[in-house]
Parts: C-alpha cells; sequence; structure tokens
C-alpha cells in the first residue's frame, strides 16, 4: 500500500492505544517518518514487543504502560514524552473500547466505562498535552473518533455517545487554541479490521452473517485498513494541513454517503 511521505524529523509524537491495530500503524508511520514516537497502551506486553520491533528497525520508539482511564498515567505519559527531546509536538488520542448495549438495558458499570476511556481518554490526552503544546506555539492533535458519531446504529448507545462527545470536544478545543499555534482535529473511521473488531466478529452468533453486512454497509464493499487510518492522521499532524483545525476527516468508504 503506497502513501505520502513525510518528514517528521525532530519532533514527538504520542499514540495512545498504539500497541495494534490504528494505533499501531499510525505508530509505525510516524517512526518512519523520523518522529521520536511515544505509545501509551494497557497492553503491556504487546506494546513492549511493538517498541522492540520498531527499534530494530532503526525508530526512536519508546512505551509508557498507560490506561487512558487513569489521569495520573496519561499524563505521566505525556511527560515522559516531553522529557525525552524537550518538546512534544504531536498526539493522537486513539485508545478506545468498544462496549455494545442498547440504552434500555445499558448498565451503569458499563456506560462509565466506555464514557470514561473513549471520552475521558481523549480529554486526558489533551489536558496533559497542551500546557507543553502551549509552551512551545505549536502542536498538532489528531482524536479518534467513528462514523456511530453522525450514524446511528443498533445496540451501541454508549460507544456512539463517547465518540460523539469526542467530536465536539475537538472543536471546543480548536477554536479555544487556534490563535495559539495548536490545530486538533479528528479522524472518523468506519469498520476498520483491527484487533477491537475481530473481537466483536469472533464474539457474535453468527460471525460470517455480521461481517458480511458490516461489509454491505460500505458502498466499496469492504473494511478500511489501520494504515487507512493512519496515512490520514499523518496528513492531518502534517505542515500540508496548516490551515485545518477543528475540522473531522471521515473515513468509512462510502458509508456515511449511503441512500438507506
Amino acid at each position: 500500500m503506497g502513501s505520502i511521505r513525510y518528514d517528521f524529523s525532530g519532533q514527538t509524537a504520542v499514540v495512545t492505544g498504539g500497541a495494534a491495530g490504528i494505533g499501531g500503524a499510525t505508530a509505525r508511520k510516524f517512526a518512519e517518518a523520523g518522529a521520536t514516537v511515544v505509545i501509551g497502551d494497557v497492553n503491556r506486553e504487546a506494546g513492549e514487543a511493538f517498541v522492540r520491533q520498531l527499534r530494530d528497525q532503526g525508530a526512536d520508539a519508546h512505551f509508557v504502560f498507560t490506561d487512558v482511564g487513569d489521569d495520573a498515567m496519561v499524563k505521566r505519559l505525556m511527560d515522559t514524552a516531553y522529557a525525552l527531546r524537550g518538546r512534544l509536538d504531536i498526539v493522537y488520542n486513539n485508545a478506545g473500547v468498544a462496549i455494545e448495549g442498547e440504552a434500555a438495558h445499558m448498565s451503569e458499570e458499563c456506560w462509565r466505562k466506555v464514557i470514561n476511556i473513549n471520552l475521558g481518554g481523549v480529554f486526558r490526552g489533551c489536558k496533559h498535552a497542551l500546557p507543553y503544546m502551549l509552551q512551545q506555539g505549536r502542536g498538532a492533535i489528531v482524536n479518534c473518533g467513528s462514523t456511530q458519531a453522525f450514524k446511528g446504529f443498533m445496540g451501541w448507545a454508549g460507544y456512539a455517545a463517547s465518540k460523539g462527545g469526542i467530536l465536539a470536544l475537538t472543536r471546543q478545543i480548536a477554536i479555544q487554541y487556534a490563535s495559539r499555534g495548536i490545530r486538533c482535529n479528528a479522524v472518523a473511521p468506519g469498520t476498520i479490521m483491527t484487533p477491537m473488531n475481530e473481537k466483536i466478529f469472533a464474539e457474535a452468533e453468527d460471525p460470517q452473517e455480521l461481517m458480511e453486512r458490516w461489509n454491505r454497509a460500505h458502498p466499496v464493499g469492504r473494511f478500511g485498513q489501520p494504515e487507512e487510518v493512519a496515512d490520514a492522521v499523518l496528513f492531518l499532524c502534517s505542515d500540508n494541513a496548516s490551515f485545518i483545525t477543528g475540522q473531522t476527516f471521515v473515513i468509512d468508504g462510502g458509508q456515511m454517503v449511503r441512500g438507506e
């Protein structure tokens, strides 16, 4: 798969949920473009193994065990990233969980968990990165939303609410800090073949039927790949996107423009 070549040499990029899936693909692309990459993830084994792999390929990569649902851990992630090179240029708030449940039956525990991790994790990532970016007078933040922020799906009340909140928060941060050199945008992926979605299929009553139904929801006739979202994130963090802030890039194979 080809992609535009970027040069992020001398920049420090943080990717939450960066051990695999979209986060992993994005971290790899930042590393290949010369950035110092700091991966935050709750999967210590996978994160450390991924960082070793990137280092073996010549990348300047680091892992920090991080639960984005914990404010102190997110602060430590951003502090550690800044301390490496004395700057923090890019944050991709990607970490999230997919918890199914319709509004009438979703437990309070599941509601709190999905809101705390998905929306709260993005808030904390921005909150603890912004002081460093404001000090520099420059920074780029990208938050991971979803097409569920725009379109109703059966049985995903909490997840959709969390992703809708992320897009609203993105706009608030963009307008608040645009005059101080900081841009904040979001991506809204459709169905991307990630470990999180693979788990959903594995736990479904009829995995093949669900997979075919989700495929049909995308006019291009297939799921997206993590690298296709990663390419959009790199663009939004690059100087090529210097006049773009407060926007949401939908990466969904045409899902949002379907008539039905």
